[in-house]
C-alpha cells in the first residue's frame, strides 16, 4: 500500500515544485498603453492672407520659431496713426501740467498794470495844470474874438464908403466866425476838464481791470485739475489703443509656443485664414506620457517610479506615476490588460522622464508595475 502511495506523493511534490518555480519565474505585472503628447492647434487672432510658410509637416520646431507669416494689410498704418495720436495727447498733457509760459504771465501782468493806470487816471480826473491851460486857451480865444470883431467893424465902415473891395469884407466875416467857433471849442474843453471823468467811463475801466486781473489769477493758478485728469486719461487711452494694435501686429507671425513637431499643416502663400481659427497643429515633444488602466487589485502611488519599455528599443525608460483616477471605470475595448475586460480599472498617467529624443507619440508602451522607488 505504501509502495503505491509513495509514487503518487512524489509526483504531486514534483508538480507542485514545478508550479512554484514557474510562478517564481513569471514576469512582473504590467499594463500597456500608447505614448501620448499634447497637441496644440495654432492660429492667429487677427487672421488674414498668408505671406510666408516656413515649415512643413514633420519638421521639428523650437520655442519662439516663426512658422507662418501673414500680410499686415493696414496694421502698419494704424500703428503709425496710434503713435501720432499718443504723441499729440502727451503733448497736450505736458502743456497742462506745465501751466502757462512765463512770457504769457508777464504779458497778462503788463495788461493789468496798464488798465490799473487808466482806471486811476479816470478816477483822479484832469490835473489842475491841464485845467489852467484850458482856461488860458479860452482867454486867448476871447482875445482873438475881440480882435476879429474890431476888424469886422472897421471893414464894415470902410465898405460903406467904398474904400475897400467886397472881398475884404468877406474875409473879415470869415475870421469873425472862426474866432467865435474857436472860443466855443475852448470853452467846451474847459468845461469838460472842470467836470472831470464820467462815471460810465470809470465803471468801464474798472470792469476791464477786473477782467484782466481775473485772467492773470487764472494763469498764476494754472489749469484745473479736472482738465489735467482728462488729458491724462486721453494719454492712457491712446497708450492702450497703441498697445492693442501692437498686439495685433504680433499676431501676424504664428510662432511655436514650445518645442515640438509640426503635425498638420495645409497652408500655402496666398491662403486666407479666419481670425481666431486654427490653421495648423503641432505635438509637444518635451512632455510625453502613457495613458494606461490599472486593475483594481494592483496598488500604485503618486510619484512612484516605474519602468517603461517600447517595442522599438531594447532598453528601458524611467516613468513617474503622476495621476491616478479616484473613480473606477470599465476597461476600454482597445486597452490590453491581463485581466478580464469586464473588471473595473483606474486610469493612470505615467509621465516619461527620459528618452524624449527617441520616443514618439503613438508608440505602444508597457508600464512595469514592480516598484523601483519614489521620486526624490
Amino acid at each position: 500500500m505504501i509502495k503505491r502511495i509513495l509514487p503518487i506523493l512524489v509526483g504531486a511534490a514534483i508538480v507542485g515544485t514545478l508550479l512554484l518555480a514557474h510562478k517564481w519565474r513569471s514576469e512582473p505585472m504590467k499594463v500597456s498603453g500608447f505614448i501620448e503628447a499634447h497637441e496644440i492647434r495654432l492660429g492667429s487672432r487677427v487672421g488674414g492672407r498668408v505671406a510666408k510658410v516656413h515649415v512643413q509637416e514633420g519638421d521639428a520646431v523650437e520655442t519662439g520659431q516663426v512658422l507662418v507669416e501673414l500680410e499686415p494689410f493696414d496694421l502698419h498704418a494704424r500703428v503709425a496713426e496710434a503713435r501720432a495720436n499718443l504723441a499729440a495727447t502727451k503733448s497736450e498733457y505736458a502743456k497742462l501740467t506745465a501751466g502757462f509760459r512765463p512770457e504769457e504771465i508777464l504779458q497778462a501782468k503788463a495788461r493789468v498794470a496798464q488798465l490799473t493806470a487808466d482806471h486811476e487816471r479816470l478816477v483822479r480826473g484832469p490835473r489842475q495844470a491841464e485845467i489852467e491851460a484850458a482856461r488860458a486857451h479860452v482867454e486867448v480865444a476871447k482875445a482873438g474874438l475881440t480882435l476879429a470883431e474890431r476888424v469886422h467893424k472897421r471893414t464894415e465902415e470902410l465898405l460903406r464908403t467904398n474904400a475897400i473891395a467886397a472881398e475884404q469884407m468877406d474875409r473879415a466875416v470869415e475870421e469873425l466866425d472862426a474866432a467865435q467857433g474857436q472860443l466855443v471849442a475852448r470853452t467846451k474843453e474847459l468845461q469838460v476838464l472842470e467836470e472831470g471823468s464820467r462815471q460810465e467811463d470809470i465803471a468801464a475801466a474798472r470792469a476791464q481791470l477786473d477782467g484782466a486781473t481775473a485772467a492773470l489769477d487764472l494763469m498764476l493758478a494754472g489749469y484745473r485739475q479736472e482738465e489735467i485728469a482728462q488729458a491724462r486719461a486721453k494719454v492712457e487711452a491712446a497708450e492702450s489703443a497703441l498697445a492693442a494694435i501692437l498686439v495685433q501686429t504680433g499676431e501676424l507671425n504664428i510662432v511655436a509656443p514650445m518645442n515640438g513637431v509640426v503635425e498638420s499643416l495645409e497652408l500655402r502663400p496666398g491662403d486666407l485664414t479666419a481670425p481666431g481659427g486654427p490653421v495648423m497643429s503641432m505635438m509637444e515633444s518635451e512632455e510625453l506620457w502613457i495613458r494606461a488602466y490599472l486593475p483594481e487589485r494592483l496598488h500604485l502611488e503618486i510619484g512612484q517610479i516605474v519602468r517603461v519599455t517600447v517595442d522599438a528599443f531594447s532598453d528601458e525608460f524611467a516613468g513617474e506615476v503622476t495621476f491616478i483616477s479616484r473613480q473606477a471605470e470599465f476597461t476600454p475595448s482597445n486597452v490590453q490588460t491581463p485581466e478580464e475586460r469586464s473588471k473595473q480599472v483606474f486610469r493612470i498617467k505615467v509621465t516619461i522622464r527620459d528618452g524624449q529624443d527617441r520616443l514618439r507619440p503613438g508608440m505602444s508602451a508597457d508600464v512595469w508595475l514592480k516598484p523601483r522607488g519614489r521620486k526624490p
